[in-house]
């Protein structure tokens, strides 16, 4: 079957938004550095798959991300490519400051994102800064990208569990999302960024967020794979009425400065999920397959999606 069957569960949503991070998330802890020319096409076959937003890359400090150190490169190739022109702009980039903000203002970026940590110890081997500090980092980025016009997303790392410091407790992740929505940002994607959470556990965190006033309608979901919980917790969040996931191309991924984070929730098996419970996406899954095919064979290792291997 090169489909799945079709069988609606009542009470989802008829339609979500899926957040294609492969680009910048998947492709970041790469330790061979991929060519421009491949990133560049990468994203585009990613647009012409019908995914709805693209996240390109990020202007981190090459000295800590060497993989990204070609931000303005890929941009200014995207932008310059016919089949998406000005729209390269509304793909969305990271910017962990001022500094970064800068150069995606240069080359006329409208949608940013900043990475925000629900724990001490990642704040500090992230952002090298403490937790409460890097609120004041955040605040003048967002304040100068929303009175440029631009969306701003906000993503909160570590909301689930720590590697250094453990199980995080509910009410600091509301509390550390809350003070970022609070600050400016249109939207914040929860991230599990070591992939220990359990759909109990989704399920309890989105409920407490409910409680503090932050409806799903500006939650996002960010799920790394690396107990096999993923696709369990995708289901568990779009049945509380999430709408926005985040995955990426193949199920590349992991985090620079989390040893423990593996691979993002695939796309590929996230639309096939998604397919069998008449949900909508809008994403070609055959071309998708297709492109996480092509980028495996650039990388020069198999896919670790489950779609993309039973499709060979």
């Amino acid at each position: 079957m090169r489909t799945p069957a079709t069988h609606a569960q009542d009470g989802l949503p008829a339609e979500v938004t899926i957040w294609e991070v492969g680009p910048r998330d998947g492709l970041q802890n790469e330790s061979a550095l991929v060519p421009t020319e491949t990133k560049a096409a990468f994203v585009q076959r990613l647009v012409a798959a019908g995914l709805p937003i693209v996240e390109a890359t990020s202007f981190v400090h090459p000295r800590w991300v060497p993989q990204l150190a070609d931000a303005g490169d890929l941009l200014t190739a995207l932008a310059a490519h016919d089949a998406l022109g000005d729209a390269a702009h509304d793909l969305p980039v990271l910017v962990p400051n001022d500094r970064g903000l800068d150069r995606a203002l240069e080359l006329g970026c409208r949608h940013v994102a900043i990475f925000g940590s629900a724990t001490e110890t990642f704040a500090q081997r992230n952002l090298n800064r403490g937790h409460a500090e890097q609120f004041a980092m955040f605040a003048p980025t967002v304040e100068r990208a929303r009175a440029a016009g631009m969306r701003v997303r906000g993503y909160l790392s570590m909301c689930f569990g720590d590697p250094w410091e453990g199980e995080v407790a509910l009410d600091r992740v509301v509390d550390t999302g809350v003070r970022l929505l609070e600050m400016g940002c249109d939207s914040l994607s929860l991230g599990d960024t070591i992939g220990v959470g359990t759909p109990g556990h989704v399920r309890a965190l989105l409920a407490a967020f409910e409680t503090a006033g932050v409806g799903a309608d500006r939650l996002a979901v960010h799920f790394h794979d690396t107990y096999g919980q993923a696709l369990a917790n995708a289901l568990a969040a779009l049945e509380a009425g999430i709408t926005t996931f985040d995955a990426s191309a193949g199920g590349l991924g992991g985090c620079p400065y989390a040893e423990s984070a593996t691979g993002n929730l695939a796309t590929e098996d996230l639309v096939w999920m998604l397919d069998g419970l008449g949900v909508r996406t809008g994403v070609d899954l055959d071309a998708l397959v297709d492109t996480s095919r092509w980028m495996a064979g650039e990388l020069g290792r198999p896919s670790v999606s489950r779609v993309v291997q039973a499709r060979a």
